[in-house]
């Protein structure tokens, strides 16, 4: 049997006073406590799938356009942009990852390369790191465009391509022909 609340019934107000709403929360908790232990919360449609919110309460007056994109499995356009950005970065590691194949390969035949390796190593590792420096670049450009159209807290810092090419440049030093 429900108990009746702390506070009048004729009062058609909620309490006013913290006092009286602490014993107003108490109370609704005590119902949701026996609601639960009698089983009216079982078997709800939905139950343990996740909530279906078709609105975008942060959207504010985009709300139409992000639907749209959503309806057609597209994102904003930031988010496709902060995308590219990290597809490039790796790409750029992967040229790093194919050098460093390479590298460790001649590595192996420990002195026994042909200067003909080296030269060839020296011409790819001289190429990839253009192809590296030109990607750092061209990533440093997206993110600059990046963050004109994101609010500051999602900007995302430059790529200090210096540094990365020297740190380049000390792991994949060129070989002696």
């Amino acid at each position: 049997m429900p108990t009746q609340p702390p506070f009048s019934s004729e009062s058609p107000k909620s309490p006013q006073q913290p006092g009286q709403r602490r014993k107003w929360n108490d109370y609704i908790e005590e119902q949701i406590t026996e609601a639960q232990k009698r089983g009216d919360f079982d078997n709800l449609p939905g139950a343990g799938k996740p909530l279906r919110i078709e609105k975008n309460v942060f959207a504010g007056d985009k709300a139409l356009a992000y639907s749209l994109l959503k309806n057609n499995q597209l994102a904003p356009p930031e988010i496709e942009r902060a995308k590219e950005i990290d597809a490039a970065m790796a790409r750029a590691e992967e040229l790093l990852v194919t050098l460093r194949r390479r590298r460790d390969t001649l590595r192996l035949k420990l002195g026994r390369a042909f200067a003909s390796d080296r030269r060839a190593y020296n011409l790819l590792r001289n190429k990839t790191r253009a192809r590296y420096d030109e990607s750092l670049r061209a990533i440093n450009s997206n993110v600059l465009s990046l963050n004109i159209i994101v609010p500051p807290a999602l900007h995302r810092r430059l790529l200090d391509v210096d540094a990365k090419l020297r740190v380049f440049d000390d792991e994949f030093p060129r070989l002696a022909e």
